[in-house]
This record gives structure tokens, C-alpha cells and sequence, in this order.
């Protein structure tokens, strides 16, 4: 090293040196040439002198050209070395370890158990076993005093990433109820101790105003909006939902990659691009967030708005997982990333009714996961050995999993609490071959639709078991079904299901009331229906019981107060049901994405009567802006109805000038007329209050503006008329 390293300064200077004595020659020839120039001596005499000096060149031998001097790599005595080590060597210099004193790969350890020497080896066989998890363990100090630990301990792995891997998970690990570790770096100390203790006042930033995000709220007319794609994707529209046509307030060309989606309270709207996730909202629709996820093709958001969980299978890798990232919505941070490997059961992540815990199921595991630090609760998953399908209640921090047969060992229905992870209920079932979890839309009700197989019976044989979670204890009733089931759907806000079974063509719907007094009555069956899905409406009553697709789109529409069906009808082909926010009005499509002919949306009232058919090119998907639950108690809810007498008269009159164009243009156009003319009267009544002093000076001073003004110059005269008398006599004449 040292011998390569002179031979490099030696080049170096030989560089130098060459460098120079060019520039010196160049230099040279520059002033010989302005010399010749200035002597202008003549070509002749210049030539001579050529042949001159060629003649005095003595001749070289060919065997001495041949020689080269040996080149010497010595210094000259006056030589200083001014070139530095970074100047020669600096591609090597990068490579060469660094000192360190070795407290980078130490972690400290508190609130470990105090024990004394008999107990001693136990503690460092647990230690042993929780933290040499994390990599390999070179050295372990535990301090004592009095005879006991002292309830920390010192902890060194062979490398940093082990150490920062320790800390990061297992960092509140709990042993038992009375010790949670606390573990950090050994360096963090040093950091924490060189703090200054002046605070800096941090930079503000600017406030960025996007207006009101809950602008459409405050509607007049009380509509809804929706979003529409259409021409293959390349259009998207956000419209207003009027009864005689649609409104337009944004339209954009290729706004979206693939498709659009609403967030939960319908605060923002989300465009999926290439790049990532983009979301825009306020009145004008403007660029709120961004969120950068090469190839994203899912996303999912928690029910408070306040996380956003996106997928793409391109990202991920083992050091660094970037499959599924969780983002901070208000400040586009990236939370925490996962790996996945396939998103066939989408959303990989539930979420709870709050937004506080979100959960994720693997082989034989239940990770249940807490925000804001994202971190697993209390660091350890739920192990359940067989685990096939779990769900978040609506209404509570409570999830409902179940664990099909092993051997001996029942299949059973689990309710958990969290964060307790208190089991509220355990339901054992037998002879299972599959389950569905299905909640009622405020966590009331908990119906697990159980498939079985009995002894001398063919087919499968279906169960309903119905939870009450509010009852104690949490009852649970059965409801055996002698037919296969299509559909299974809760009223959002009541007790009543409804259930599809039977075979084509003996298909029927059924509907049932859990009462309160621990029975299920079957309300009313419907036979010979075409349906093969059960869409409720948001606010509970009515639903659409709709045959898509291989059905041929037909539909039917019931009202539940008093089982009665409202009306039949058909939209061939139909892909899609959606329902307004409100419950008023229903929407069926046939999308271009499920079918490339006659594709478009028609609205349909709630009791079936059908208002409009919107045929757009190449329509693809019709979303409802969703609306944040309401801030008015239940009972000003029930003073509202109660009271809506009183506005009916002018909802009825609203409507009916609302269902006529003409009309509604004639009410403009009177609307515009006083408007003109109340700007008009304003106008002329105050010219004419100016013009007062003009016309006192004109009439000398007597105010004639109002018809009793100057009473007291008033003079009384009196004219009399002559009137004619005529008598008429009354009576006989004789």
C-alpha cells in the first residue's frame, strides 16, 4: 500500500512538472512568433539559417535512440509533499473502517424483574429466549445490589441492525401484569444528554385553505351527489342528482387511471394513478393529497377518515416491505408498511368502528394492530390455531372470528373484546363445513350463517345463529333454513333480516323480526322471485330484491312495514344497485366493464317508479357521495318527524315545481323580474329623496310630499248646490 501510494505522488508531480514546462514552451513559441513577426527578416535568410543548424546535428547512433535514461523516483531534497491522502486515494479511503467503541449495538432494558441469585438463572433463560429473537446475543451485564437485580438490565448483540431491530419490537413487550419492558439504545443517552436547553420556536408554516370539504352538505334543495365514469374510463363526472335531469359540476378529461372512489364520510374523493393516490375534495374539487405508491391498485380507508391503507404487488421487497402502506391522511406521511402476498381477500386490513385498532389475519394468527404508533397491541398476536374468517363489529372494539373442527375439538364462534381481549362469548358447533360472519349495521345483532352436514341427509343443511349483543350474557337463537341459501341481508337500522333461498325457478324471499322477548318470527314469505341479491335502503324499511347479470336484471321492491310488494319491473343486463344516501332513490346500471352493449344508469324512486335513463358512452361505475353521520340525537330525530307536517306543504310545492322544466323556468324568470324591479324601486327612491331640497326651493319651502303635510296653512271653504225636489204621491187617487 504504502509502496503503490509513493509511486502515485511520484506520477503525480511528473504530471506537475510535465504541465508546466508545456505551458513554459508554449509561452515560448507564442513571443518567438511576435519576434519573427516584428523582424520581418526576409524567407531567404531564415531558410539558410534552417539548413544551418540542420547541418550542425550530429548524427545519433540507432542503438543509442533505442536507450531510454532509467527514470528516478527519488525526491529532490527541496521537495514538499502538498497533495493530500483524499486526492489520491480517495476511492479506497471510502472503504476504510471506521473506529467505534462498540455501545451501538447495546440496548438497556427497564422494569425487569428484581430477583435474587436463586432466581437469578431463570430471569437469563427468559431474557435469553424474548431477545434472542432479534439476532445473536454476544454479552449480557445484569447490575446488582443488596443481594438483587437492580431492574435493568445491559444487553449487546453482535451487530447495530440487531439492536435497532430489538428495540423496535420489543419495546413494551409485557411480561406479566406488573413488568412492561421499556428498551432502548445505549446511544440514546448521549443523545438525550446533549439537548440544548434552549427551545427553538419552530417554523411556521403557511395554512393551505381548501375551502369548505362539506360544502354539498348545505344543498338547499337537499340533493345528493354522485360520481360517474364513462366513456371507457377516459370521463369523469361529479353530478348533482336532480329529479328531472343530472347537474354537472366537475367534469375531467382521464382525471382518474382506473377507477374513483369515495371516502367514508364522503370528505374526499380518490383518483388512482400509475404513480400513486391522489384525493381531492372542496367545492371546486382542487388537489388535496398525494400520496406516491408505484402501481397501486387497492385502497381501503379507516372508518374516521384518518388513515388510508394502499396496495400494489410491485413495490414490495424483504428489507423494506411496500406492499400495503398505511398513510397519515391530514400530512401524506407514510405510517408503516407490510408485506403481501396476495390480495385475493381484500381488505387485507379491518378496521374498527372507531379507527383505533385495524387487524390482519395469517396462517393460525390474529395481529391486532393500534393507531397512531401502528405497533401490535400489548406486541404479541392472538395465536388461534385454524382461524378462517373474523370481522370487526360496527358498533363496538369487538371481533367475532370462528375456528372450523380438528378432530375431536368442535368448531366454534369466538367474541373478543379488545383492548381487554376478554372472550364474551364462545359458541361451539359441530359437523361445520363453513361460516359467515354478518353484522347488523350499529353491532346489535351478530348472525353466523353456519353450513352442515348431517347424518342421512344429502346436500348441506343451513343454521342462522342469531347474537344479541346487547342482552347479557349474549343470547343466541337459531333459525334453521330446509333450503339452500342465495342471500343473506340485515335492515341497517332495525331487527328484521331478509333471506333468499330455494333453486331456480322456486326462488324465495323471506323475511324475519328478532323480538325483543327472545323469539324470531317469520314475518312473510314471497314465492316465485328472480333475484339472486338483496340491496336495503340506507335508512331501513324498503329494498330492492334484484336478479343481476345471468338474471336479466330484474327486480322488485318491497316495503317491510307491512310486507307489501310495490312494484316489478326489469333493466336488462343489469351489473349494478346503488342507494342513495338518503333512501329516496335507487339506481341500476349496466356497466361497460361487465358488459360491452347498452350500457347505462336508470333511477328509480324507492317504491319502484322510474324517473330517468341516463345513457352515457361506454359507462362504467355510478358512485353516491356518502354523507358523516348525523349530529342531531335521536330524540330531535323523532321531534323532526313528528313535525313534518308542518313542512309538507312546502316540500309538496318544491316538488312540484321541480317536476316541470317549463314551470320551474317560468318561476326563474318571475324570480329574476322582482329582482330587477326591487333594484329599480331602490333606485328611484332615493333619486327622489336626493331631489327633496330641489323641489322645497321650488314651491317655497312647502313640503307637498305627503298628502297631510302643512295642515295648518289649510283653508276651509263650504259650496252649496241647489238640489230638485220631486213628490211622489203614495197611494189611491181618486
Amino acid at each position: 500500500m504504502r509502496r503503490r501510494t509513493r509511486r502515485m505522488r511520484r506520477r503525480t508531480r511528473r504530471m506537475r512538472r510535465r504541465k508546466k514546462e508545456e505551458v513554459e514552451e508554449a509561452e515560448t513559441v507564442v513571443e518567438e512568433a511576435e519576434a519573427e513577426t516584428a523582424e520581418a527578416e526576409p524567407v531567404e535568410e531564415e531558410a539558410e539559417a534552417e539548413t544551418v543548424e540542420e547541418e550542425a546535428v550530429p548524427e545519433v547512433p540507432e542503438e543509442a535512440e533505442l536507450e531510454e535514461p532509467e527514470e528516478s523516483f527519488s525526491d529532490p531534497e527541496d521537495f514538499v509533499d502538498d497533495i493530500s491522502d483524499e486526492e489520491l486515494v480517495g476511492d479506497l479511503l471510502k472503504d476504510q473502517p471506521e473506529e467505534a467503541d462498540g455501545i451501538d449495538s447495546v440496548i438497556v432494558v427497564d422494569n425487569v424483574p428484581q430477583v435474587g441469585p436463586d432466581r437469578l438463572e431463570k430471569l437469563r433463560n427468559v431474557i435469553q429466549k424474548i431477545f434472542s429473537k432479534f439476532g445473536k446475543i454476544a454479552n449480557e451485564f445484569y447490575p446488582e445490589a443488596d443481594g438483587k437485580t437492580k431492574g435493568y438490565i445491559f444487553l449487546e448483540y453482535s451487530s447495530p441492525t440487531c439492536a435497532v431491530d430489538a428495540v423496535k419490537n420489543a419495546d413494551g413487550y409485557k411480561l406479566d401484569k406488573q413488568h412492561t419492558f421499556r428498551v432502548n439504545l445505549f446511544t440514546d443517552f448521549d443523545k438525550y444528554m446533549n439537548i440544548s436547553d434552549d427551545w427553538e420556536i419552530p417554523e411556521k408554516q403557511p395554512f393551505k385553505d381548501f375551502g369548505n370539504l362539506r360544502h354539498w352538505i348545505e344543498d338547499p334543495d337537499c340533493r345528493d351527489q354522485c360520481s360517474i365514469i364513462y366513456e371507457s374510463g377516459d370521463r369523469t363526472a361529479i353530478m348533482w342528482n336532480d329529479i328531472k335531469e343530472p347537474v354537472v359540476i366537475e367534469e375531467r378529461a382521464r382525471w382518474t387511471e382506473t377507477y374513483v372512489r369515495w371516502s367514508p364520510k364522503g370528505t374526499y374523493l380518490t383518483t388512482f394513478h400509475q404513480r400513486g393516490i391522489a384525493l381531492w375534495g372542496g367545492e371546486k374539487f382542487k388537489q388535496i393529497q398525494r400520496f406516491s405508491h408505484q402501481g397501486v391498485q387497492l385502497i381501503d380507508f379507516s372508518p374516521c377518515e384518518r388513515y388510508m391503507v394502499s396496495f400494489s404487488p410491485l413495490m414490495d421487497t424483504k428489507d423494506d416491505p411496500q406492499a400495503i402502506i398505511i398513510w397519515d391522511v391530514l400530512t401524506g406521511q407514510k405510517k408503516r408498511g407490510f408485506h403481501c402476498e396476495s390480495s385475493a381477500h381484500w381488505p387485507i386490513f379491518k378496521w374498527s368502528h372507531d379507527g383505533k385498532f385495524f387487524a390482519r389475519m395469517t396462517q393460525d394468527t390474529l395481529s391486532i394492530y393500534e393507531a397512531p404508533s401502528m405497533g401490535l397491541l400489548d406486541k404479541k398476536s392472538l395465536k388461534t390455531c385454524g382461524i378462517k374468517e373474523f370481522s370487526w363489529s360496527p358498533g363496538d372494539n369487538v371481533i367475532a372470528f370462528w375456528v372450523p373442527e380438528d378432530k375431536d375439538i368442535p368448531a366454534r364462534v369466538t367474541l373478543m373484546q379488545f383492548p381487554t381481549r376478554q372472550e364474551m362469548r364462545v359458541r361451539n358447533l359441530f359437523n361445520v363445513v363453513d361460516c359467515k360472519l354478518h353484522w347488523q349495521k350499529n353491532g346489535d345483532y351478530l348472525c353466523v350463517k353456519v353450513d352442515r352436514t348431517l347424518k342421512g341427509i344429502q346436500g348441506l343443511v343451513t343454521n342462522f345463529e342469531i347474537f344479541r349483543m346487547r342482552e347479557k350474557q349474549v343470547p343466541v337463537d337459531v333459525v334453521e333454513m330446509k333450503e339452500g341459501i342465495i342471500a343473506f341481508a340485515w335492515e341497517p337500522n332495525g331487527s328484521r333480516f331478509a333471506v333468499l333461498h330455494g333453486e331456480v325457478p322456486r326462488i324465495s324471499v323471506s323475511f324475519y323480526h328478532v323480538k325483543n322477548n327472545g323469539k324470531i318470527d317469520l314475518i312473510k314469505v314471497f314465492d316465485k322471485q328472480q333475484g339472486n341479491s338483496i340491496f336495503w335502503s340506507p335508512q331501513g324499511q324498503f329494498l330492492v330484491v334484484a336478479g343481476l347479470r345471468s338474471m336479466n336484471g330484474a327486480l322488485a321492491f318491497f316495503d317491510t312495514s307491512d310486507c307489501t310488494l310495490m312494484n316489478v319491473a326489469e333493466h336488462y343486463m343489469a351489473s349494478d344497485i346503488e342507494w342513495d344516501p338518503t333512501g329516496r332513490y335507487v339506481v341500476t346500471s349496466v356497466s361497460w366493464w361487465s358488459h360491452k352493449v347498452d350500457n347505462a344508469y336508470w333511477m328509480w324512486t324507492f317504491q319502484g317508479r322510474l324517473l330517468q335513463k341516463n345513457t352515457k358512452d361506454r359507462f362504467c361505475q355510478l358512485l353516491w357521495r356518502p354523507r358523516p353521520a348525523t349530529l342531531l340525537s335521536q330524540d330531535q330525530l323523532k321531534q323532526i318527524k313528528k313535525d313534518y307536517k308542518k313542512y309538507s306543504k312546502i316540500f309538496e310545492q318544491k316538488d312540484r315545481l321541480s317536476q316541470s322544466k317549463a314551470s320551474k323556468e317560468l318561476v326563474d324568470k318571475r324570480r329574476r323580474m322582482m329582482e330587477e324591479f326591487h333594484k329599480y324601486r331602490e333606485l328611484t327612491t332615493q333619486t327622489y329623496a336626493e331631489q327633496k331640497p330641489q323641489r322645497l326651493e321650488l314651491r317655497g319651502g312647502v313640503d307637498t310630499d305627503e298628502l297631510d303635510s302643512n295642515v295648518d296653512d289649510w283653508e276651509e271653504e263650504t259650496f252649496e248646490f241647489f238640489v230638485t225636489e220631486e213628490i211622489i204621491p203614495v197611494g189611491d187617487q181618486e
